[in-house]
């Protein structure tokens, strides 16, 4: 349990785990994909290669609206940086090599603050690359942190600033055992057309075209005590990058709160007034709160449903009426009709495209 010296608490642990098992069930779109390889000089060959030791089908990549799960996005990456020996695969003109984010978390973990493991943490960006870096400030009681160019980056622009703020959001969460909810994501570069995903990946208000990409987040958490532990540090890397990638914030954004019940209740409690009963509120009021994050509730269940037939056709064995059945389908035609809406293809070309994943290395 966590006591004053640093130890996780029950409750942490109870989120991460729930973190993890939500992770497995939430899907990426392609773009997350398709821009990983801009920064590196795969081949046709290498890259279908590389796709199938992860379970992504090459078909994917020129799929409408085709989609992956977290964890094939995260077996991906660990293979090119094993690849490359580039924890940031083809992001920046220098490459980070293999054992930078271990050395990088080892440099936070005596810092006795999160304020203190923030300036550390900006240093060790301002050291290591030349092209790239963080800066941070408080302002109005949030704290902002901010990545600046010093360079545009070797690798996809919008990928980089996507994963890089979100490296940020994940240790930080992660180092205090606590989510940290945004409270405004500022991006430099227009909305893209994945924009959807942001809400269960970079969760708060988001606004595009501004001079930086930036977080805030309440700058009362910069004097939370780092709890995690060198011993903490392996499973951790394991994870990555799949725990910073996606954190779970269910406890304030609504839509959040929706997919979780959903995941535990959908075969039982999944229509809407269910789930409006079981957060305590009205239907009219669910539908308010959703629409106030640009949502509904038909739109959430739908991402839901989606990526669990994802998660189901790539991960298991399951037949296809069974998981129509466990997604309450009338039958398995109903089923395929909606997934062919969602991702542009029948659930049996997902599977038949998708080749068994092969386990990558770890960033350890």
């Amino acid at each position: 349990m966590c006591s004053i010296n640093g130890m996780m608490s029950l409750a942490s642990l109870r989120d991460i785990t729930l973190a993890g098992e939500l992770a497995l069930t939430v899907t990426v779109s392609m773009h997350y994909v398709n821009e990983l390889f801009r920064g590196v000089p795969e081949s046709e060959a290498a890259r279908e290669a590389c796709l199938a030791r992860a379970g992504i089908s090459p078909f994917l990549l020129s799929a409408p609206h085709g989609r992956v799960t977290v964890e094939q996005f995260a077996t991906l990456y660990r293979l090119l940086v094993n690849a490359y020996d580039d924890e940031t695969p083809g992001f920046f003109a220098r490459p980070l090599r293999g054992g930078t984010l271990k050395l990088l978390c080892l440099s936070v973990l005596e810092a006795p603050t999160l304020k203190v493991a923030l300036h550390r943490y900006t240093l060790f960006f301002r050291i290591v690359l030349d092209d790239f870096g963080y800066e941070y400030r408080v302002e109005d009681g949030l704290a902002r942190v901010a990545l600046v160019e010093h360079q545009p980056p070797a690798g996809s622009r919008t990928l980089v600033h996507e994963l890089m703020l979100k490296l940020f959001h994940g240790i930080a969460s992660w180092m205090i055992a606590r989510k940290i909810p945004p409270v405004r994501m500022e991006c430099a570069y227009a909305q893209p057309a994945h924009g959807a995903d942001y809400r269960y990946f970079y969760p708060g208000e988001v606004v595009f075209e501004r001079p930086q990409t930036a977080m805030y987040f309440d700058a009362a958490l910069l004097d939370q005590p780092i709890r995690q532990t060198k011993k903490h540090l392996g499973a951790f890397l394991r994870r990555a990058p799949a725990d910073w990638f996606y954190v779970s914030l269910e406890e304030r954004l609504v839509s959040h709160r929706v997919r979780e019940h959903l995941f535990r209740h959908l075969a039982t409690s999944g229509s809407v007034q269910d789930v409006a009963r079981a957060l305590h509120m009205s239907v009219r009021t669910l539908s308010r709160r959703l629409a106030a994050e640009g949502t509904h509730f038909q739109a959430v269940k739908d991402e839901f449903r989606r990526d669990f037939a994802i998660q189901a056709l790539t991960r298991s064995e399951r037949s296809l009426p069974a998981i129509a059945d466990e997604l309450g389908f009338q039958d398995q035609a109903c089923f395929s009709r909606a997934f062919k809406g969602w991702t542009g293809n029948s659930p049996a070309a997902y599977r038949r495209a998708i080749a068994l994943p092969q386990a990558g290395s770890t960033l350890a």
